[in-house]
Parts: structure tokens; C-alpha cells; sequence
């Protein structure tokens, strides 16, 4: 007579099924969670010096000419301490135009400036903007989480359409 097996003990098939899923889970979970953290990390180096603008050389930058991929113009103060500058140079993107004024926050130790205020702030965290949207389409595919999936690529459609608006 052969032993009845308990109704709790796993066949080696649903044993291998689970550790599948569960490798699947864990990878894509890593997967998502490290799209995230690089779309915060790219939006960091800019959006560090836009938020926290405690003792940093606040002004204006009056764009005088465009290159390639910078535009620079002289440069005019605004908080104290801030010395006035003869040319200064900020990232050219479709929202800096030639002849145009952009309050700005200097990076210490150079002449490189990035936009201030809320046009700033939204435009330095646009990366991760893109990576929610990215991290939902992992998130709805390998881990199966439509309700999450939506609330990232919703939180990034905010975000994404908040910056647009501004600049």
C-alpha cells in the first residue's frame, strides 16, 4: 500500500512553478526599482542646485549667443554676495532662447548656470519623468501590477506635462 502524501506537501511541478514566479517578481522588481533610481540620480546633478538654493549665487542670465549645445550671456545678480559676471554659460534645450532673460543658480566653482524657480525645478527632474513612465511598462509587464503601473506612468505624465507647460 502506498502512503497517502499530505495535502500540504508540493509536487516538485508547482515547487518549480513558484520559484519561477517568484524569480520573475524579484528580477523585475530589481529591474523597475533600478530604472527609478537612475531617473532620480540623472535629476539630481541639476535639480540639487535648483532646490537647495541656501547659500548659492542666485541671478539673471540675459542670453547673448548659442552654440551647438550651450548658450552664455553676461550676468547680473540677484542675492547677496553674487558677483556680476561678464559671460556665463547654461544648457541650450528648446526652452532657452537667444535674447531672452532666465533667472538662474550658478554652480559653485564654475561658470555654469541652471535655471531657477518652478520652470527649473520641473525641468531638472524631466529624467525622472521618464523613468516612471519606463518603470510602468516594466511594472505592468513582469510584475502583473496594472494599479501601480498606473499610478507610475500617470505620476510621470504629471510631471513630464507640468515641465512642458512651464518652460
Amino acid at each position: 500500500m502506498i502512503p497517502a502524501m499530505p495535502a500540504t506537501a508540493l509536487t516538485s511541478h508547482q515547487a518549480s512553478v513558484a520559484a519561477l514566479r517568484f524569480g520573475r517578481l524579484a528580477s523585475m522588481g530589481a529591474v523597475a526599482v533600478l530604472i527609478l533610481i537612475a531617473g532620480v540620480w540623472a535629476s539630481w546633478g541639476s535639480a540639487q542646485y535648483v532646490m537647495l538654493t541656501k547659500g548659492r549665487e542666485r541671478g539673471t542670465i540675459e542670453v547673448a549667443r548659442c552654440a551647438q549645445d550651450a548658450c552664455s550671456g553676461p550676468y547680473t545678480p540677484l542675492s547677496h554676495g553674487s558677483q556680476a559676471r561678464g559671460r556665463v554659460v547654461i544648457e541650450k534645450t528648446v526652452a532657452v532662447t537667444k535674447g531672452q532673460t532666465y533667472t538662474v543658480v550658478v554652480k559653485p566653482g564654475s561658470a555654469d548656470v541652471v535655471r531657477s524657480g518652478p520652470a527649473g525645478v520641473l525641468y531638472a527632474w524631466v529624467p525622472t519623468g521618464g523613468a516612471l513612465l519606463l518603470a510602468s511598462v516594466v511594472v505592468a509587464g513582469g510584475l502583473r501590477r496594472t494599479r501601480l503601473a498606473w499610478v507610475l506612468a500617470g505620476s510621470g505624465i504629471a510631471l513630464l506635462t507640468a515641465a512642458f507647460v512651464t518652460i
